[in-house]
C-alpha cells in the first residue's frame, strides 16, 4: 500500500472553527455545519459507525494511540435485556502532561464538537450515559461545556428520542480535583465513583469492567472530536492526511523558546522542522537544544531530530513516543539537568503512592537531581540515578512512574556531560549567597 498524499498543513480541520466568532455557541456551530453528522450517523447501524471508524485508522490522540474503533468494538454487546449491564462513555478531559494544551483551547473554542462526538460514539457502542471529566483548575472550559450541553438538550440532541431516532443519551460534566494521576483511565473511573484516583489492577480492563463495573470506553477529548468529521467525510478522506499508520490530522502544541508558541494543526507525520516554520523558528534565534515530542513524560529529543515524522512509528523508531504531542523546545541557554529536575518534582508531587517503585523512586531520583543542580553530587550519582530508573521503569503500576525517568534517561543519554559538569564543581567553603542560594532563603 503506497503512503497518502499529504495536503497542505495549514488546511484545518479539527480547528477550522476556532477563530470564527461565538464559534462556541450552538447556533453558530449549527450555522458550520454542525450536528449534520450526527443526523446521518443516527440514519444508519451502530455497528456501521464502528467499522467507520475502524477503517478510517483513528488512533486515540491521547498519548497511547490505540486504534479506537478496535476500542469501541471491544464493548460486549450481546446481551441487552433486562438485567443486562448498561455501556458508558467517559470522557477524558483530566489534561495535565506538563506541556499539553490542546483539549483545553478545544473545548473553549469549540466545545459542540466534542458534545457531538459523544453523541455519535455513544450511539455506536450503545451506551446511554455519558461522562465528561474535566480538570479541577480548568474553570472556563469547565464553564463552556457545560453550557454547551444545557444548549444541547435544549435543542433535542440530547436526552429522549434524539432526533426522532429512538436513541436516549444523558451527558454529565465532571470536575476532577486536580491530580494528575487521573488522566490515567483507571484512576479517572475510580474518581467518577467517587473514591481516590488511584490506578486500578488490570485486567479486568475498562472494556469489561469500567465505571461502575460495567463495559466502558474511555476516549481523550481529541479522540471524540475527530468522529464528526469521519462521519461527515468519510474515512477515505480520513486517511488522505496523515501516514498509512497514523493518519489523520493532529493539533501539535507549541510551547517553550518559540517564536509563535501555540496550538498548530497539521497531518500526522509532520516533523518539528514544519512545525517551526509555521511558529516563525526559535525565539530571538538562539539554536534548539532539546525538546519533547509529547510532553515531559517522553523521552526527549535533539536537534539532530529535527525531521523525525511526529507519528506514532515515527516517534517511537527514534526512541521515545509521540504521546499528547506537547512540543517544549528548549534553546542552547537551559541547563538539562535543571531541566530534568523540575519535571521530576512534578512527578514526585503527583505520584499517587499507591506502589514503591514510584512513590520512593521519584523521591530519591529528586533527592539526588537537587545535590546535583547545587553542586554537591558525584559522578557516582549519575549512574545511581540510572539504576533506579531502572527500577522503576515497567514495574510500577501505571504509566506514571515510566514517564517519570524518561526525561532523566533520556537527558543522561543525550547530555551525560551537563551532569557530570555540575559534579566536579564542589565548593569547599560555601558563601553566605550560596548557601542563602540552596536553602531557598534570603541573604
Amino acid at each position: 500500500m503506497t503512503e497518502p498524499i499529504t495536503p497542505d498543513p495549514i488546511v484545518p480541520v479539527l480547528t477550522k472553527r476556532w477563530q470564527s466568532p461565538r464559534a462556541w455557541d450552538i447556533d453558530v456551530y449549527e450555522q458550520l455545519e454542525g450536528y449534520t453528522a450526527l443526523r446521518h450517523a443516527l440514519s444508519g447501524l451502530p455497528d456501521q459507525l464502528i467499522e467507520l471508524v475502524k477503517a478510517s485508522g483513528l488512533r486515540g490522540r491521547g498519548g497511547a494511540g490505540f486504534p479506537t474503533g478496535m476500542k469501541w468494538s471491544f464493548i460486549p454487546q450481546g446481551s441487552t435485556g433486562p438485567g443486562a449491564k448498561p455501556k458508558y462513555l467517559v470522557v477524558n478531559a483530566d489534561e495535565g502532561e506538563p506541556g499539553t494544551c490542546k483539549d483545553i483551547p478545544t473545548m473553549m473554542a469549540d466545545p459542540h464538537s466534542l458534545i457531538e462526538g459523544c453523541i455519535i460514539t455513544s450511539y455506536a457502542i450503545r451506551a446511554n450515559f455519558c461522562a465528561i471529566y474535566i480538570r479541577g483548575e480548568a474553570l472556563h472550559p469547565l464553564r463552556r461545556v457545560r453550557y454547551a450541553v444545557e444548549q444541547a438538550y435544549a435543542k433535542g440532541y440530547l436526552g429522549r428520542d434524539i432526533l426522532g431516532s429512538g436513541f436516549d443519551l444523558d451527558i454529565v460534566v465532571h470536575a476532577g480535583a486536580g491530580a494528575y494521576i487521573c488522566g490515567e483511565e483507571t484512576a479517572l473511573l475510580d474518581s467518577l465513583e467517587g473514591r481516590r484516583g488511584q490506578p486500578r489492577l488490570k485486567p479486568p480492563f475498562p472494556a469489561t469492567a469500567g465505571l461502575y463495573a460495567s463495559p466502558t470506553v474511555v476516549n481523550n477529548v481529541e479522540t471524540i472530536a475527530s468522529v464528526p468529521a469521519i462521519v461527515q467525510g468519510g474515512s477515505s478522506w480520513f486517511r488522505t492526511m496523515g501516514r498509512e499508520k497514523s493518519p489523520g490530522p493532529k493539533i501539535y502544541s507549541l510551547s517553550g523558546h518559540v517564536t509563535r508558541p501555540g496550538q498548530y494543526e497539521a497531518p500526522m507525520g509532520t516533523t518539528l522542522r514544519q512545525l517551526l516554520e509555521l511558529a516563525g523558528g526559535m525565539k530571538d534565534g538562539i539554536p534548539l537544544k532539546f525538546w519533547t515530542p509529547g510532553g515531559s513524560s517522553t523521552p526527549m529529543f535533539t536537534a539532530e531530530h529535527l525531521d523525525i515524522p511526529l507519528d506514532f512509528e515515527g516517534a517511537a523508531g527514534a526512541g521515545s513516543m509521540l504521546g499528547t504531542t506537547a512540543v517544549q523546545l528548549f534553546n542552547e541557554t537551559v541547563s538539562v539537568p535543571w531541566a530534568v529536575m523540575k519535571w521530576t518534582e512534578f512527578y514526585k508531587h503527583e505520584s499517587c503512592g499507591k506502589c514503591t517503585p514510584c512513590r520512593e523512586g521519584t523521591y530519591w531520583l529528586l533527592q539526588i537531581l537537587e545535590r546535583m543542580v547545587h553542586h554537591e553530587g558525584t559522578p557516582a550519582d549519575v549512574d545511581t540515578m540510572l539504576d533506579i530508573c531502572d527500577n522503576i521503569l515497567g514495574r510500577s503500576f501505571c504509566a506514571l512512574g515510566d514517564g517519570a525517568v524518561s526525561p532523566i534517561t533520556s537527558g543522561i543519554k543525550y547530555f551525560r556531560q551537563e551532569f557530570l559538569d555540575l559534579c566536579t564543581e564542589q565548593p569547599s567553603v560555601a558563601h553566605p549567597d550560596q548557601l542563602a542560594e540552596l536553602t531557598g532563603a534570603s541573604a
